[in-house]
């Protein structure tokens, strides 16, 4: 898989896409984001009463904002379910959310059948096992820097930043620029 830059976190340069990477990039016109190791750093937390807690990066959710924006759909499709993840989509304005997909390529059908968009035209994004059955369903298969080996190995890309530490503001950005509508010039690591 290819990265987008060095990983310091130091050294700041700017991002520089592979041109393989903006040319899928072009065509996408949704993105699906996997919750826990994407949109959160992956770990579960559980209060005394068994509630379960999730924590989301700001930074995400206002590039997730600025993809919906421009005219690229979002979707979430997760193993597991949780009422922090359906608040968090009506937040940041998803429509469509499935969760608890013990199967990701039948959510995948469904949401291609529902939005008439086809897979080709789709971005998936994810860290572990479970997400690379769509990793080659989908255009541009993209992994988390902190995501399973084995997954950042079949993806088609990695980002600079870990889930839930703007993994998913690399994804918008790159779709983005890709795309001519990044709107704050050249974007950086």
């Amino acid at each position: 898989a290819t990265t987008c830059c060095s990983p310091s976190r130091f050294s700041r340069p700017r991002m520089q896409y592979p041109p393989d990477i903006l040319e899928r990039a072009k065509a996408l016109r949704l993105v699906i984001f996997d919750v826990d190791g994407v949109l959160t750093d992956g770990r579960l937390y559980y209060t005394d009463a068994g509630e379960q807690c999730k924590a989301f990066h700001v930074h995400d959710g206002s590039a997730i904002k600025l993809l919906l924006s421009n005219g690229i759909e979002v979707a979430i499709i997760s193993g597991r379910e949780s009422a922090s993840v359906a608040r968090r989509a009506a937040e940041l304005g998803i429509r469509h959310v499935y969760q608890g997909a013990q199967d990701k390529v039948v959510a995948l059908a469904d949401l291609s059948h529902v939005t008439k968009i086809a897979p080709e035209q789709m971005a998936h994004v994810g860290d572990d096992l479970p997400d690379i059955d769509l990793f080659g369903k989908v255009g541009l298969a993209i992994a988390v820097a902190n995501g399973h080996r084995v997954a950042q190995d079949v993806a088609n890309f990695v980002t600079n930043a870990s889930g839930g530490q703007g993994a998913a503001a690399d994804v918008c950005q790159l779709i983005l620029t890709a795309q001519g509508k990044w709107p704050y010039g050249q974007p950086r690591a």
